[in-house]
């Protein structure tokens, strides 16, 4: 894909455009939503503190589908404009605006490939809207062990080998569906898996949410989509400057059924759709357009300055780097730094409550690491800023106890590393069919709910799983270092919902 060639600099969103045009014009609202571009807020006495025209500002472009602004579920004017911008922007053949964000692009992808009892191949460790696409769809997963560094302690899709095991152990699977780059922003190059199991006639779906800034600058790795996937989703507005919830779903080739993809997302797509979400779809492609690599320089060099900054100043602290795992590179994404504390005091996530003592709001910890999302555009003083809150943190506590050790996460130490085939309920048991015990009576019992620890969203439970001894001691570590769990009844994981007779 040679981008220079092929876009302009000249900032151009048609959907941005178009409801700026639709909003200086004056319009009369007859439709919704209720707000009326803001008008209905006009002369509503209020409270002095109540700052009427900034919440006026935020509906001024929130429109509906009207003549000018498109249908999102049978584009044929602005909306089917700027879809086909971002496909050349992003290297796909056809891409598809979502506005409920990669949950949405990952339930289309299953819904749309896979019907009931049908198998699908799934590294272990995907996020829980994986999951929930195969209670939707009634179809069977077959999980597979993701790699992992024992080093750090962290993870990145499944060897290649062990991809090809599975392929031909369940051959009526229908795709393989991978995640990359983890959560921590660590992925590796999938030409070779999507090489492999397009040999074996599969579809390539990639879970790329971390992702939608890849293959835009030399520095990044490349993107699924350039590595040969067939669907690849993206959260624009995790990494690029959308609005929350604003994410893309690309498409290539001649494997993806897209007429049922059409269908399916507009199913589980809003009929009132957010057209400031969609415009913000439109602005972050067209930036990406207009200032090309450069749109990522400042937070590259915000990025590396801060290392630069850790390794010069004292051993407190450790950042992860990149890290070679059985001949294969492992990239970390520039624009994101996982740090430790290599003297042991504090977990990741007491690290993680640290760092917000002093205003820095971190994207993520675990029992180990704390990550940060440095972004497009980190100014100086932010960066400074955080300078600032590690030498308060490495100056404060020294007599506080040593807790170093590394934390392994739990599938990596289950033997099996390709699991028989498993149906993900969509219905929860009923209270008659479920066990409320301590956790640590669960070892051997079937688990009748999820363990979610979030972020990242990651099941170390699914339910309908066997529990194992590794599992229970996992659940009590993250629990007692602060990690908040979704999925199950009881937040502190003193107890968990089992089958019964199981």
């Amino acid at each position: 894909m040679n981008r220079d060639s092929q876009q302009n600099t000249t900032f151009y969103a048609p959907i941005y455009e178009a409801l700026l045009a639709m909003s200086s014009s004056n319009p009369v609202s007859f439709h919704v939503p209720g707000h009326k571009y803001g008008q209905s807020l006009t002369g509503l006495h209020s409270e002095p503190s109540i700052d009427m025209e900034s919440i006026r500002g935020i509906m001024e472009i929130d429109l509906t589908e009207l003549p000018g602004t498109d249908d999102l579920h049978a584009p044929a004017g602005i909306i089917a404009e700027a879809q086909t911008l971002a496909a050349s922007t992003f290297g796909a053949e056809e891409t598809f605006f979502l506005i409920g964000g990669s949950t949405v692009g990952n339930l289309a992808m299953i819904l749309s490939t896979c019907e009931i009892g049908d198998q699908i191949i799934i590294q272990r460790n995907a996020h829980k809207s994986v999951l929930n696409g195969l209670a939707l769809a009634g179809a069977q997963a077959i999980f597979i062990m993701p790699q992992m560094d024992h080093e750090n302690g962290l993870e990145i899709v499944p060897e290649l080998t062990l991809i090809e095991e599975a392929l031909k152990l369940f051959p009526a699977a229908k795709a393989v569906f991978l995640t990359n780059p983890s959560y921590y922003g660590f992925s590796v190059d999938l030409q070779p898996y999507a090489n492999l199991i397009h040999q074996y006639g599969k579809l390539l779906l990639v879970d790329e949410a971390h992702g939608a800034h890849y293959g835009l600058h030399p520095d990044f790795p490349n993107s699924a989509l350039q590595a040969g996937a067939d669907a690849v989703v993206q959260s624009t507005h995790k990494t690029l400057p959308a609005l929350t919830m604003g994410a893309m779903l690309h498409v290539q080739g001649e494997r993806m059924d897209r007429e049922s993809l059409r269908h399916v997302l507009r199913m589980v797509q809003s009929s009132s759709p957010s057209y400031p979400i969609l415009a913000s779809l439109d602005i972050a492609r067209a930036l990406v357009d207009t200032m090309k690599a450069s749109l990522f320089d400042s937070g590259l060099r915000a990025a590396a300055a801060f290392r630069k900054w850790i390794k010069e100043n004292g051993s407190s602290f450790g950042i992860v780097e990149n890290w070679s795992h059985h001949d294969v590179e492992v990239r970390l994404d520039p624009l994101r730094i996982v740090i430790e504390d290599l003297t042991g005091r504090y977990t990741g996530f007491e690290l993680l409550e640290h760092l917000q003592y002093y205003g820095c709001w971190a994207e993520m910890a675990d029992s180990k690491h704390v990550v940060l999302l440095v972004g497009l555009a980190a100014l100086e003083a932010d960066i400074e800023r955080l300078k600032d809150a590690m030498t308060g943190i490495a100056n404060h506590g020294s007599a506080a106890i040593c807790r170093k050790e590394s934390h392994p996460l739990l599938w990596t130490t289950k033997s099996n590393k390709i699991s028989e085939p498993v149906t993900i309920p969509r219905k929860l048991p009923s209270e008659s069919e479920v066990d409320r015990i301590g956790l640590s009576d669960a070892v051997g019992r079937r688990a009748a709910e999820s363990i979610i620890p979030y972020p990242p969203g990651i099941p170390i439970v699914y339910m309908g799983e066997y529990i194992s001894a590794e599992t229970v001691q996992y659940v009590k570590r993250l629990a007692i270092e602060g990690a908040k769990f979704q999925g199950a009844v009881d937040p502190a994981m003193h107890t968990i919902a089992v089958m019964k007779g199981s």
